[in-house]
């Protein structure tokens, strides 16, 4: 690895030396960068390249890679730079990047975290784990292949992850005599595709990762291309700094309260800054506070900006819980049971728009099921195609119905609450993840809470309810209110009359039982719901025992 440092220093300029380059280390900037294209695009050997070149590498590390180019290697006697990052033995096996490989490197100007994305299509969800903290995207394509499937799948996720910088790397120009005739084919063919998706800009850059031809230093090759060095755009590509402007707001990841004398709200600020003083909102309930004080692992602060980890005690005693988000008086973040997003399906199964699966956003998780599939997106154009359940590797927009309210925003706005992951409820595993685009019936969802005064889900067993229900429905009556059991059998011999008893069905129910229920008190009904459903469901109306009738129709009943 490259130092700074001469071996003829005293051992107290040694330390300064050190103290300095660190301090200087700790001040640059950093970028968040990844490759993806293509099967043999040559992704990971740009990486190997761009690490080799830039004296990232200790010796030993060098010295190994000659011993593996030899042993496993596919370029004879030369390095094979992408031993580098293909950790995996199934990679080196078959020469392909399976997993995602992450490395850390800095120059004079700028530390960089890579991450090394696999081209196979199967590996896609990989792709988008690399791509959802990244800055920058470099999309290489093959000279000899031009712009394909792939390449476009890829550029599709990259404008929909909104990473903002993209370099067009066309790579092994070698391999096609340097032709400037057919790199200018390449940058027309993506240029034309590029603007039906929405990049509107990128950087088209001339390359070979094996020879190293345009990727830390000009290519006395290819003379006719005036633009920098792939090094050279990484340095200076000017960084986003959207996640400090804005309005604070911090996800409440645990409450921390080592002893009866402190409570305080961990997490880390996912946008804007805080000073103490400042006056906040607990979302979603909307209560307010001020903050009373700021602790971080190094002591108290008088202000916090996006990406620290810090406590938070507030001056009024609140119920605030993990899940809830503590933002700026002013802040923009929506309160919503609907979201309408991109999603990237990730699992071999097709998704079932009937089945519920857990919804994860920021430190939030709620239970969701898919509302309506709007269109697929065509990644060979990147248009809209017609909508149908979503397969592996497929591109969708569609509406997602959350059991209860969530706070989020648009992912174009702020990532931590925009981006969302699915989860299979009986395997746990992660099936989907999700970019926020807007947030369809808000006014919808505001009428179900103002009527969510009239709907009330009867506790205990069948037999019970049953019993619970006509006691209910009486007092109601006793009180001058208009009243409706909503029953099984209410619902099986109409309604629900096409659905069996598996898992989907029953989940189908409870939704259909909810919203005929919200008709219902839209119209002026208070409706008793008597069936079979989680608690998660409960939402909107209350839960209600036994011991709860006498106080139905009370002026004090507010949900």
């Amino acid at each position: 690895m490259a130092t700074a440092f001469q071996p003829s220093l005293s051992a107290d300029q040694a330390l300064m030396e050190v103290e300095a380059y660190l301090d200087r280390a700790q001040r640059m900037s950093l970028l968040r960068l990844l490759t993806c294209g293509s099967v043999d695009d040559g992704k990971s050997t740009l990486l190997g390249r761009l690490l080799y070149d830039s004296k990232a590498l200790l010796e030993d590390q060098i010295a190994a890679l000659h011993v593996d180019s030899r042993k496993s290697g596919t370029q004879g006697d030369n390095l094979d730079f992408a031993l580098l990052v293909d950790g995996l033995s199934a990679e080196r096996e078959q020469g392909i990047t399976i997993d995602v490989a992450y490395r850390y490197f800095a120059t004079d100007k700028r530390k960089f975290i890579v991450a090394d994305t696999p081209g196979h299509e199967q590996y896609t969800r990989n792709m988008v784990t690399g791509a959802s903290t990244a800055d920058l995207a470099i999309i290489l394509v093959d000279a000899r292949k031009g712009v394909l499937t792939q390449t476009r799948r890829h550029s599709c996720l990259v404008q929909l992850l909104g990473i903002r910088h993209v370099v067009l790397a066309v790579n092994k120009m070698d391999l096609v005599d340097f032709s400037r005739d057919r790199f200018n084919a390449i940058v027309a063919d993506y240029r034309a595709f590029a603007d039906d998706i929405g990049i509107d800009t990128f950087t088209a850059i001339p390359m070979s990762a094996l020879a190293g031809d345009n990727i830390a230093a000009p290519s006395a090759a290819m003379s006719w291309y005036g633009g920098p060095a792939l090094l050279e755009h990484l340095e200076t590509v000017p960084l986003s700094k959207r996640s400090m402007q804005g309005a604070f707001h911090l996800p409440v990841q645990w409450v921390n309260r080592p002893d009866s004398g402190f409570r305080g709200y961990a997490g880390r600020v996912s946008g804007g800054a805080v000073c103490r003083g400042d006056a906040v909102r607990i979302l979603p309930s909307g209560r307010r506070s001020t903050i009373e004080r700021i602790v971080t692992f190094d002591g108290e602060i008088e202000q916090a900006v996006a990406g620290q980890s810090i406590t938070l005690t507030l001056t009024d005693e609140l119920d605030c819980s993990r899940g809830e988000v503590i933002t700026a008086e002013a802040g923009l973040l929506e309160v919503t049971d609907r979201l309408a997003a991109n999603l990237v399906w990730m699992a071999s199964e097709v998704l079932n728009p009937g089945r519920s699966y857990w919804l994860k956003i920021g430190s939030q998780t709620v239970s969701a099921t898919i509302g309506r599939i709007d269109h697929l997106v065509d990644v060979d154009s990147g248009r809209p195609a017609a909508a149908r359940p979503l397969g592996l590797n497929d591109i969708g927009h569609l509406e997602l119905l959350l059991d209860r309210a969530v706070v989020a925003s648009p992912y174009a706005t702020e990532r931590d609450l925009g981006a969302f992951i699915l989860i299979d409820k009986i395997a746990n595993t992660t099936v989907a993840a999700g970019m926020i685009d807007g947030f369809p019936g808000r006014r919808a969802a505001d009428d179900r809470a103002a009527h969510s005064d009239r709907i009330f889900w009867l506790g205990g067993n069948k037999e019970d309810r049953s019993a619970l229900a006509v006691r209910a429905f009486r007092r109601l009556q006793a009180t001058g209110r208009l009243a409706f059991i909503l029953d099984d059998e209410a619902l099986r011999d109409g309604l629900s009359s096409d659905l069996g008893v598996n898992e989907k069905d029953a989940t189908e129910r409870v939704r259909r039982a909810r919203e005929v229920a919200l008709l219902m008190a839209r119209a002026g009904l208070d409706v008793l719901i008597a069936i079979d459903a989680p608690s998660s469901a409960a939402w909107p109306g209350r839960i209600i025992e036994d011991t709860d009738v006498d106080q139905l129709g009370a002026d004090e009943w507010v949900i």
